[in-house]
């Protein structure tokens, strides 16, 4: 649980989280987005956080299949935190040959946006590095209570 100061207050905000583990594949991304727009919508979270996450896990999963590895049991984890109005999501693969960044593509380009839209939806994001993977992380509708490396 979160502390929120209300005035004098402290109100508790719980922390609600889910793991689902996909397969690395691309037909695993539809997959992905209902579970975390179905668990959003039962939480309450304000429709625009709702649809900026369902645009962020669609994202960045594509992402991970297009340019990672799998984690060592051929899936990725995708990983939400509900604080309040607040979704943290994470995206965990077995890591690339290439640090995660948005590019400038031309405006003929059929692809490589992705963390652009990412960036320009988050409150905040990163790529974080790990012994067996990497995870790129965004917070939407707010800023995250937790700070990462």
């Amino acid at each position: 649980m979160t502390a929120e100061t209300t005035g004098r207050t402290a109100v508790r905000i719980p922390t609600r989280t889910r793991t689902l583990r996909v397969a690395h594949v691309t037909a695993s991304v539809p997959r992905a987005r209902w579970a975390l727009v179905d668990d959003l919508r039962a939480r309450k979270v304000p429709r625009d956080v709702i649809e900026e996450a369902e645009i962020a896990v669609a994202e960045l999963l594509t992402n991970s299949v297009l340019h990672a590895r799998a984690l060592p049991d051929g899936t990725v984890r995708v990983h939400w935190q509900v604080k309040g109005p607040v979704v943290e999501l994470d995206v965990t693969d077995g890591g690339g040959g290439s640090q995660p960044k948005p590019v400038h593509q031309s405006l003929l380009a059929s692809s490589g946006r992705g963390l652009r839209i990412v960036r320009s939806l988050a409150h905040e994001w990163g790529v974080q590095d790990e012994e067996h993977g990497r995870t790129v992380w965004v917070c939407l509708g707010g800023p995250s209570r937790r700070r990462r490396p």
